[in-house]
């Protein structure tokens, strides 16, 4: 049973004989119910302040919780982003060697393309002083039989006897 500052003033005593005096022990309870009334509501206001501060502890608690909770999911969220980050840079990097594989090929396919069209250039190119230097020789045949007698006889003999068609 908790004893209050009320029980103390209200408490009475027996009166006997040869007891104690009566006036004395009255004050003496005054005094221990003041006394005892200051450490009642020290601790009525102490256990008001232990409560609010444990709401304060609680509220600490469950802030020290969702900072740990948004940490985790910072975390989370950077690696997330670090991974996507590398996904992407690598799929850049391969889409740029696919690409320069590409550019490439086409330009080796390009150098190939004017490759043989230079060589079938130069082909023709023999193809046709074959067939001009045919010509020509023909053409220098003909004159040389044809006109060669004339001019023996324009020019005279001489001049044109040690010299063969060209």
């Amino acid at each position: 049973m908790t004893l209050t500052p009320l029980d103390i003033h209200n408490k009475e005593f027996r009166k006997s004989f040869r007891g104690y005096d009566e006036e004395e022990v009255d004050e003496f309870l005054d005094q221990i119910t003041k006394e005892y009334e200051k450490l009642f509501k020290e601790n009525i206001e102490l256990k008001e302040a232990l409560a609010a501060k444990e709401s304060n502890i609680g509220q600490y608690k469950d802030l020290e919780e969702t900072l740990k909770k948004t940490l985790v999911m910072a975390q989370q969220a950077a690696d997330e982003l670090k991974q996507g980050a590398a996904r992407e840079a690598e799929l850049i990097i391969r889409e740029a060697r696919l690409k320069a594989e590409q550019v490439a090929a086409a330009a080796e396919e390009k150098a190939r393309s004017f490759l043989k069209d230079y060589e079938d250039i130069q082909k023709q190119t023999k193809e046709f002083r074959i067939k001009l230097r045919a010509f020509l020789q023909a053409q220098l045949s003909l004159i040389g039989d044809h006109e060669e007698p004339e001019l023996i006889s324009v020019c005279g003999e001489t001049e044109f006897a040690d010299k063969e068609p060209a």
